[in-house]
């Protein structure tokens, strides 16, 4: 497909015939492509937002990036990876950690950065030597550890800075989201985090208009504020360009942000591998590239002040509801999130969502970071009676969750989400290395959750 941006036409271009998808190589008529692309902005809209106003980062340029990322990872994969990539959940509990310890968001998006070096360089290390090098790393009781206390470690910013602006809104958002989750079914389950937010924000709207303002804690303090303040919509251009900001490296924040990798590796690994499985064409060869692509956009957003990028399970959804997995709709969402991007005033209705609708919001998403580490264990089959698994797992978690801390110097510590992933990647190969051979069970190579590979790059039997 050369670039990947030559499509035959599906059919009569108007449905899929019954049983049939349409593949990424081919398209529906130009009208319906465009629809479906606006329809995967929609499904990433809720999280690849929250996700930005949680980092302190511009929204307006956390779209326009996403754009970006996007048509990066397709010309990268040469449109056989349908796949749109938007700011990962993954980053705000080391956005908080660094902003806790007085950085800002050039410190911030300089630490993310390295990161995205990171994920490239790893992506490189997949092609050249198959996909075993992850498990060798990172088997799946190190990656479950790592992910769910990368989750888990937020849970003081929703208790302590979003709930407390506005507990009643907070809940009943909380309850609105879970339903829309739980509840619904199709595209509209895949929203659901969208759903909340306009359910949060249109109530905040209505209790400002019945009541008042609001006595509460914002940012440390107990003030009478509006739940909804829309002074900066008023001001805002309808056209414009974000604000852009070159990125400040500490290693403090550097050490901060690496573990996250470990979570992105899986993400990929598992977009792959789903996405494979819908389309029928095997997508091993492609691991290496779209981990590699996931890196180089995240660097090219991080470096002009924008958010790293990830793809994003919200959109395998749509295509698992639409089946069309057609690339030409990704290059179609691409070009209306380079458009909202462009307008300021977009971007300070989005940055304008009341604390206390991201309480309740945060409430489900940070959970479920959190538990998706108990997923990738019992996908692959991680016995936690085993003390090899068991003990660096135990220690990381607490140490990342409680935010432990070790002081190397009078100016040097580690702590936290850091801390935490080098005692569960050090102490359970240090441990393996020294443990009894009864305790050395044979581990699968990639868990369920996210892919399946040998040696020589093909592709295991699923177990």
């Amino acid at each position: 497909m050369g670039l990947g941006v030559g499509w035959t036409l599906h059919g009569d271009g108007r449905t899929p015939a019954p049983g049939a998808v349409v593949r990424p190589d081919e398209r529906l008529s130009w009208p319906r492509t465009a629809g479906l692309g606006a329809q995967h902005v929609v499904a990433m809209f809720g999280a690849s937002f929250v996700a930005p106003v949680l980092m302190g980062l511009d929204p307006n340029l956390a779209i326009m990036m996403s754009g970006v990322a996007t048509v990066i990872f397709l010309l990268a994969t040469r449109g056989r990876v349908p796949s749109y990539l938007g700011c990962s959940l993954s980053f705000v509990g080391v956005a908080a950690a660094i902003r806790a310890s007085g950085g800002d968001s050039a410190v911030v998006t300089g630490a993310v950065f390295v990161v995205g070096v990171a994920l490239f360089l790893s992506g490189l290390a997949v092609q050249r030597f198959g996909a075993r090098i992850i498990h060798a790393a990172m088997p799946p009781v190190v990656t479950g550890a790592v992910v769910m206390l990368i989750g888990f470690n937020l849970a003081p910013v929703t208790a302590s800075t979003y709930w407390p602006q506005d507990q009643w809104t907070a809940l009943l958002t909380m309850l609105v989201t879970g339903f829309a989750v739980v509840c619904l079914r199709g595209f509209w389950s895949r929203i659901a985090i969208f759903l909340g937010l306009v359910f949060g924000y249109g109530l905040s709207w209505i209790l400002d208009r019945l009541f008042g303002k609001i006595h509460s804690t914002v940012g440390g303090e107990v003030t009478d504020h509006w739940r909804l303040d829309l002074s900066g919509v008023g001001t805002a251009d309808w056209i414009g360009l974000p604000s852009f900001h070159a990125p400040q490296f500490e290693w403090s924040a550097i050490l901060v942000a690496l573990p996250v990798v470990i979570a992105l590796i899986a993400e990929n690994a598992g977009h792959v591998k789903a996405v494979g499985e819908m389309t029928g064409d095997p997508l091993d060869d492609k691991l290496g590239t779209a981990i590699a692509a996931d890196g180089a956009a995240s660097m090219l957003s991080t470096a002009v002040g924008g958010p790293p990028n990830t793809t994003y399970s919200e959109n395998i959804g749509v295509m698992a509801a639409t089946r069309v997995y057609s690339t030409a709709a990704y290059w179609a969402a691409a070009g209306f999130a380079l458009l909202f991007g462009l307008c300021p005033k977009f971007g300070a209705i989005v940055a304008a969502i009341p604390g206390g609708v991201l309480g309740g919001i945060t409430v489900i998403l940070y959970g479920m970071i959190g538990l998706l580490g108990a997923q990738i264990w019992i996908n692959g089959g991680v016995d936690l009676r085993n003390p090899l698994n068991l003990v660096p797992a135990a220690a990381g978690i607490i140490i990342g969750i409680g935010g432990v801390t070790l002081q190397i110097s009078d100016t040097f510590e580690l702590g936290g989400i850091a801390l935490g992933t080098i005692v569960v990647i050090t102490g359970y190969h240090a441990l393996r290395y020294l443990a009894p051979a009864h305790l050395k069970q044979q581990e699968p190579l990639l868990d369920e959750g996210t892919s399946a590979y040998d040696d020589q790059g093909g592709r295991d039997t699923p177990r």
